[in-house]
C-alpha cells in the first residue's frame, strides 16, 4: 500500500505540471471595420503589440482575426462574423457605424463572446454580452447642460443631423437649462446646409448647440460662417467629442466663442508617449515620413486602443485563476465559450485602470461611468483648454479667453506690404468720383469695394493700388485653353495680387482661386418691365362672388319663388275676393302666380319694391327670411366689389422661367456673356434650365457684354434679363 502511495505521488506532480503547460493557450482578438480606416488599423495594432510584450510571462498567446463588413448587409456581416467565430475568436471588437452592430452583438449574446464597442449603440440591449466604451448620451447630455448654464445662456438652438442625435438632445429637452425657449432644427441630407443655417440667422439666434458627426462638422460650420452665422456675437457649442482634431484656422479670427469637449487629452506627455509608438505600425500606403501627431487623434482611436488593453489585462487576470482554452463556437452549434461572462465580469469590475480616454469604469450594465471631459475653446492662437467637467464634480472652468477680432500689429504679417487690387467700375461697388478737382490714384474711386479695401488696409497696415479692369468681366474659364480671362486671370497671371468686386463665387472659381467669406449671399432674378394694368372684362362685375356661390344664389333664389307659389296657394287667406263689393262671389283670386311670385322675389333680390304684399302668416315668414338673406347677401357683395374696385389688376406676361421659355417668341431674354449666371445655366441639370441655355445658344444676339447694357434692353425693348439679385436691388 505505501509502494503505491508512493508511485502515486510523483504521477500526480506530474499531471499537475502538463495540466499547466498544457494552460499556455492562444486568445484570438477579432475586430470587424466598415471600411479602410489606417488610424483605426494602426491604434489596434499598436495596442495589440503592447499587450502582447505585457502577458509574455502569462502563458497566453494573442492573435488577430479582422474582417470588412458592409454598413448595411446584415446577411453577410453574419457570415464574416461565423467564419471569425470558427477561427475562435474569443473577443469581438468593432464595427464603429452602421447598421449591422445590432446582428453582431446578438451572435456574441448567443455564443457568449464579449463584443467591445467604441461607439455609442441606441440599440444596445441591458444585461448583454456588450461592453462600450463610449460615453453614454445621458452622461454627454449632463455636461452639455452644465457648459449652458455656466455660459449663461437664455434662450438658444440645437442644431441635430438625424435620428441617433435624437437621444441626446432629448435628454436635454427633460431638463432644460433654461426657462426660455430652445428651438430645434434638423440639418438636411447635405452637402448644402446653407437654406437651414440661413434660416437661423435671420431668426436673429446667435446662440447655438450644434450635434452632428464628425464627417461634416467642417462642413457646417464652413457654410455657417458663408450665411453670416459666424460673428463675434455667436457663440456656438460642439457636441462632437473629435472638434479638436478638426483644422479651424478659418475660424480664429471670426470673433465667434466656439466651445467643445474632448474626452481625449492630448497634451499629457503620456498621452503623447504612447502615440508616439503609433508611426511603427502605419499603413505601408501611408507616405514614409508621415508620423502620427497626437492632436489628430480621434476618439475612435483612442477608444479602441484602451478597448485592446481592457480586454487583454483581464484575460491576464483571468488566466492567474484559470485555465483559458480557446474553443471554436461555430454559428451553426450550441456551443459557447465557457469564459465569456466570467471575462465581462472581469472587465466590468475593473478597478484603477487609465488609458487614453482617462480611468474606465463600467456600471454592472456595461455602460461607462466616471467620466471626465476636457473644455476647450477657439482662440486665435488655436484651441485652449478651459476646465473640466466629470459625472462626480461637474463643470470647473479655470479661465475663459475673450476672443480678440483683430489682430495686434505685432502679429500682423501685412504690415508695410503693398498690393495691387484689381476692380471694375460697376455700381455701387467701383465707381469714378465725381469731384471738380483734379484727383490723382486711388482717390478717383468710390464704392463699396474701394471704402472696404480702405478699412482693410487701416487694420492690417498695407498700402493698395486700384488697376480696372475695362470690360468689367469678373473672369470665363476657356474650356480649350483652360485659361481664365478677366479679374480673376489677371490675379492668376500675377498682373493683380487679389480682386474686389461683385464677383460671385462658383466651384469653377473656387478651384482656381481662393475666396474669402462672401459678405452677401445672392440668387439669380429677372429684371423685366414693370407690368401694365388689365383693361377689365365684360363680366367682371361677377368677381366679388365664385361661381359657387352665384350658383347658390340663383338656386336659392328659383326655390324661394316656387316655394312662395307653393305656400300661397295652399293658403286660404291668400285667396282673395276680386269684386269687394260683391259679397258672394263666384270666385277668389290668389295674386302669387308663378310669374308674380318670381317677380316679388327678384324684386327684394335687387333692394325693389313690388306691389305684391303677402298676406297668410306662412308667406310673410318665408318672405322675411327671404329679405333677410337678400340683405347679408346684398352688403356682402358691396363690400367685396368695392375691393375689387380698389385693387389693381395687373397682367403679368409670364409667372416663371419656364413660362418665359415657352414665350420666347413673344419676350426675348438675356443675360450677361460669360459671367457667372451664364455658367449657372451652362452647369445646371435642370431640364428647364438647361432648355433656356440652349435656346440662347441658338440666339447670340440675345447676350449683353454688361450688366448696363441689359438693363437698357429691358427699359426700351420688350426683353427680360437674368443678373444677380443683389445687382437687381
Amino acid at each position: 500500500m505505501n509502494l503505491v502511495a508512493d508511485l502515486l505521488v510523483p504521477l500526480v506532480l506530474i499531471l499537475a505540471s502538463g495540466k499547466r503547460c498544457a494552460g499556455d493557450s492562444t486568445i484570438t482578438l477579432g475586430i470587424l471595420y466598415n471600411e479602410e480606416n489606417s488610424m483605426l488599423e494602426t491604434a489596434f495594432k499598436s495596442s495589440v503589440d503592447v499587450a502582447k510584450a505585457k502577458m509574455t510571462d502569462s502563458g497566453v498567446q494573442l492573435n488577430v482575426v479582422s474582417k470588412i463588413v458592409p454598413l448595411y448587409d446584415s446577411f453577410e456581416t453574419q457570415h464574416h462574423v461565423c467564419e471569425m467565430l470558427v477561427d475562435g475568436v474569443s473577443g469581438m471588437f468593432g464595427p464603429s457605424a452602421g447598421d449591422t452592430a445590432p446582428i453582431v452583438q446578438s451572435i456574441c449574446d448567443y455564443k457568449e463572446i464579449p463584443h467591445i464597442q467604441t461607439r455609442w449603440d441606441i440599440n444596445q440591449k441591458r444585461g448583454s454580452c456588450q461592453i462600450n466604451l463610449y460615453p453614454h448620451p445621458n452622461t454627454l447630455a449632463e455636461a452639455l447642460i452644465d457648459i449652458i448654464v455656466a455660459v449663461n445662456w437664455e434662450s438658444f438652438t440645437i442644431i441635430y443631423e438625424n435620428n441617433d442625435s435624437l437621444m441626446q438632445i432629448t435628454n436635454i429637452l427633460k431638463s432644460p437649462p433654461t426657462s426660455y425657449p430652445i428651438r430645434i432644427r434638423q440639418l438636411s441630407s447635405g452637402p448644402n446646409y446653407r437654406k437651414e443655417l440661413r434660416e437661423i440667422k435671420d431668426s436673429g439666434e446667435t446662440k447655438i448647440l450644434l450635434d452632428c458627426s464628425f464627417n461634416i462638422l467642417s462642413d457646417v460650420l464652413l457654410q455657417a460662417q458663408q450665411v453670416g452665422l459666424m460673428g463675434s456675437e455667436h457663440n456656438f457649442i460642439i457636441a462632437s467629442l473629435d472638434m479638436h482634431t478638426l483644422d479651424l484656422d478659418s475660424f480664429k479670427y471670426s470673433g465667434t466663442k466656439i466651445t467643445g469637449m474632448r474626452l481625449v487629452r492630448s497634451l499629457d506627455v503620456e498621452f503623447q508617449n504612447i502615440v508616439s509608438l503609433w508611426t511603427d505600425n502605419l499603413s505601408p500606403l501611408e507616405p514614409d515620413d508621415k508620423t502620427v501627431l497626437p492632436e489628430t487623434i480621434q476618439l475612435e482611436s483612442a477608444l479602441i486602443y484602451d478597448a485592446v488593453q481592457l480586454f487583454t489585462t483581464s484575460i491576464y487576470n483571468l488566466s492567474k485563476e484559470f485555465e483559458i482554452n480557446e474553443t471554436p463556437t461555430p454559428c451553426n452549434s450550441s456551443l459557447s465559450w465557457k469564459h465569456g461572462f466570467t471575462l465581462i465580469n472581469y472587465m466590468k469590475m475593473a478597478k484603477d485602470f487609465k488609458g487614453l480616454t482617462g480611468k474606465i469604469k463600467f456600471d454592472q450594465e456595461g455602460f461607462r461611468t466616471d467620466i471626465e471631459l476636457e473644455l476647450v475653446e477657439l482662440t486665435q492662437n488655436g484651441l485652449r483648454v478651459t476646465g473640466t467637467w466629470s459625472t462626480k464634480t461637474g463643470i470647473n472652468v479655470s479661465s475663459t479667453p475673450k476672443p480678440e477680432i483683430v489682430p495686434s500689429e505685432k502679429d500682423s504679417d501685412l504690415r508695410n506690404m503693398s498690393f495691387v487690387v484689381i476692380t471694375a467700375l460697376t455700381q455701387p461697388y467701383g465707381m469714378l468720383k465725381l469731384s471738380s478737382n483734379t484727383l490723382k490714384g486711388n482717390d478717383r474711386y468710390e464704392g463699396f469695394g474701394i471704402d472696404l479695401i480702405k478699412e482693410l488696409s487701416e487694420m492690417s497696415g498695407f498700402n493698395y493700388t486700384f488697376i480696372i479692369q475695362e470690360d468689367a468681366s469678373s473672369g470665363y474659364k476657356d474650356e480649350k485653353t483652360k485659361k481664365w480671362s478677366g479679374m480673376i486671370g489677371e490675379v492668376i497671371n500675377g498682373q493683380a495680387d487679389l480682386a474686389i468686386a461683385d464677383i460671385s463665387i462658383t466651384r469653377q472659381r473656387e478651384h482656381d482661386v481662393d475666396f474669402t467669406s462672401p459678405f452677401m449671399n445672392l440668387g439669380i432674378s429677372i429684371l423685366y418691365k414693370k407690368s401694365t394694368k388689365s383693361s377689365p372684362s365684360l363680366f367682371s362685375f361677377l368677381a366679388p362672388f365664385s361661381s359657387f356661390v352665384w350658383l347658390w344664389v340663383i338656386t336659392a333664389y328659383c326655390g324661394v319663388s316656387v316655394l312662395l307659389f307653393i305656400m300661397a296657394r295652399i293658403s286660404p287667406y291668400e285667396w282673395t275676393n276680386p269684386y269687394p263689393c260683391i259679397e258672394e262671389p263666384e270666385y277668389l283670386e290668389n295674386q302669387f302666380s308663378l310669374s308674380n311670385a318670381f317677380w316679388f322675389t327678384i324684386g327684394s333680390l335687387m333692394q325693389q319694391g313690388s306691389d305684391i304684399a303677402p298676406i297668410a302668416v306662412s308667406t310673410r315668414l318665408v318672405a322675411g327670411i327671404w329679405w333677410f338673406f337678400t340683405l347679408i347677401m346684398v352688403s356682402s357683395y358691396t363690400a367685396n366689389l368695392a375691393a375689387f374696385l380698389t385693387v389693381e389688376s395687373v397682367s403679368e406676361p409670364f409667372k416663371d422661367v419656364e413660362d418665359l421659355v415657352n414665350n420666347q417668341n413673344i419676350i426675348t431674354f438675356g443675360l450677361k456673356k460669360r459671367g457667372s449666371t451664364e455658367e449657372y445655366f451652362k452647369e445646371s441639370t435642370n431640364p428647364t434650365y438647361k432648355k433656356l441655355f440652349d435656346v440662347l445658344q441658338k440666339n447670340p444676339a440675345w447676350y449683353t457684354s454688361s450688366n448696363d447694357e441689359g438693363v437698357a434692353k429691358v427699359l426700351k425693348e420688350n426683353y427680360a434679363f437674368f443678373m444677380e439679385s443683389t445687382s437687381i436691388e
